[in-house]
């Protein structure tokens, strides 16, 4: 059976998307057709258009890596996927290669990313390995009054700082400080405080900063506001009268700005452990050697694994993780309009573009 793939692509970065047609006729062994339910537009999809990021892959390319839909077609030795609901991993690594087996698939050389190595999520339909998909539970997903659209920003969006909290090894009691409160931090902070922590969320737009006050931010602080200095002393005076200790942070910087990785930089203590989470294409300076004199780490972060994808939904659908405030949908054949809205920041939630 033949079938249509509708694509909206960027030729040009900079130039308005380009809706074009292709035809599927067979699909590879281990690959599956899936059917795009939702495509979350990501800091990283606004990177490629507008800031100069280069794609792996060639242009003209279809971005978008958070992407959830039911797998229509298959082709051989792929299991039991005909019809099930599913998320895509933003990355999806090999799983057989050395480093994969070894636990190590972040670093995969034959990973895949959609819409950076091969044609991503804004489209009607997407071609991707079988292996690795995560099954989602519609019935229990409209329990909590989700769609399968709306999960499509799990597989960026909530997978990402949940990898970054299970690196840092959250745990209840601890502090855990977010710097940035965007797509992916607002969800740091729902991440770290299901995992135990008390949270302390920063950023610079003190909209975001309140949306998160009844979803996990225990303190919240405007950076543009304060100093470095006075926002470290205002961090360890809630340590202190909330029985906390002062050493041994847990700080994730989801920014993707300069100013917020000095921020997180300059937050570090004793013990401390510091996961870069956004992207941004700034350089920074800073001095390592704090590193030393604090016994810190600093570690990075990309992409997730897909065996931590099933438990971070099952976050979702126990309701520790609310998405439905921080998600608003649009139609596909809006891409254009909400590329240039959310690049100028006039769209609070994270937009998923529906088919």
């Amino acid at each position: 059976m033949s079938y249509t793939i509708t694509r909206w692509e960027m030729r040009t970065a900079g130039e308005p998307l380009a809706k074009t047609e292709c035809e599927v006729e067979e699909l590879a062994t281990g690959d599956v057709l899936v059917e795009v339910a939702g495509c979350g537009v990501c800091h990283t999809d606004l990177g490629f258009y507008y800031d100069g990021v280069r794609t792996r892959h060639p242009l003209p390319l279809a971005l978008g890596h958070e992407i959830s839909g039911r797998v229509v077609a298959s082709g051989a030795n792929v299991g039991t996927w005909q019809d099930e609901a599913v998320i895509i991993p933003a990355v999806m690594p090999c799983g057989e290669c050395d480093l994969c087996l070894r636990g190590m698939g972040n670093i995969c050389a034959k990973q895949l990313m959609p819409g950076n190595d091969i044609h991503g999520g804004f489209a009607s339909h997407i071609v991707v390995p079988a292996h690795g998909l995560c099954r989602v539970d519609e019935q229990r997903l409209a329990a909590v009054g989700l769609g399968l659209a709306d999960v499509s920003v799990l597989a960026d969006a909530v997978t990402t700082p949940y990898q970054s909290a299970v690196q840092l090894d959250i745990q209840p009691g601890d502090l855990a400080i977010v710097v940035g409160v965007g797509g992916v931090g607002g969800y740091a902070v729902q991440v770290a405080s299901a995992m135990g922590a008390r949270v302390v969320a920063i950023d610079v737009v003190q909209d975001k900063l309140e949306s998160l006050t009844g979803y996990g931010a225990d303190l919240i602080l405007n950076a543009g506001d304060m100093s470095g200095r006075d926002m470290k002393k205002a961090v360890r005076n809630y340590a202190q009268e909330n029985g906390l200790r002062l050493t041994e942070w847990k700080i994730l910087e989801c920014s993707g700005s300069g100013a917020g990785q000095q921020t997180a930089f300059g937050l570090l203590t004793h013990g401390a452990r510091l996961a870069v989470v956004g992207f941004t294409m700034d350089k920074v300076e800073v001095r390592l050697s704090n590193l030393m004199a604090f016994h810190a780490q600093a570690v990075g972060n990309w992409g997730c694994l897909p065996e931590y994808y099933p438990p971070a939904l099952e976050m979702v659908l126990e309701g520790e993780i609310s998405m439905q405030p921080f998600i608003h949908r649009f139609p596909l054949d809006q891409i254009n309009e909400v590329f240039t809205a959310a690049h100028a920041h006039e769209i609070k939630q994270r937009p998923v573009l529906v088919p």
